[in-house]
């Protein structure tokens, strides 16, 4: 099964590339880091005392996500899916049974994290790089209407989330190895997409 992981900022077009990937290639699944935050008591004090709750590893409910990856890398399948609910800060699960699982596309802000985890597993990274006001619009109208916020509070959320998106991987190489792409308004997707799969 091929591993593909695509990491960014928020806003930069994580989902939009993944669903183009899962429109193009046939029978394939993506997990989205989005839909896997900590719920419960703890996680709702949290997100009160912690600038930027969201989007640091520690709202990452890391243990139901690999439980989740591990059984499609395993059984080549899925059983559910699951949305995590922004307003009502809950994980929601539908059955949803996929077979024949040929590729599994990892995409959120914690993809690159997750990612570092897997030391025997064969993967691919694309890194998205972008504009960062581009990536402000898009966050802004998104939170709005996805996500109950007010335009001043997504805007000042956005602006911490760049920040400390950007910060985790400061001391980072920009290149880990041979499977990491960086993706640029210049790229040619299709090309990098051809030789994932061919």
């Amino acid at each position: 099964m091929k591993l593909i992981f695509i990491s960014g900022p928020s806003g930069s077009g994580k989902t939009t590339l993944s669903n183009r990937i899962l429109v193009k290639f046939k029978n394939g699944i993506a997990l989205n880091t989005d839909n896997y935050y900590k719920t419960g008591i703890s996680s709702k004090i949290l997100s009160i005392f912690v600038k930027g709750y969201f989007d640091r590893y520690i709202s990452f409910n890391y243990k139901l996500f690999k439980k989740d990856f591990d059984f499609i890398v395993q059984n080549g399948m899925s059983k559910n899916v699951r949305s995590y609910n922004f307003k009502e800060k809950k994980i929601q699960s539908f059955l949803n049974e996929i077979k024949n699982i040929k590729f599994l596309i990892v995409e959120g802000i914690f993809a690159k994290e997750f990612s570092k985890t897997l030391y025997k597993k064969k993967f691919f990274l694309l890194e998205l790089k972008t504009n960062k006001k581009s990536c402000m619009t898009r966050v802004i109208e998104r939170d709005y209407k996805e996500r109950g916020k007010l335009k001043k509070q997504a805007k000042n959320d956005f602006l911490k989330s760049w920040n400390i998106y950007y910060e985790k991987f400061r001391n980072e190489p920009i290149k880990r190895n041979t499977n990491e792409i960086i993706i640029t308004k210049n790229t040619s997707i299709d090309k990098v997409l051809n030789n994932i799969f061919n």
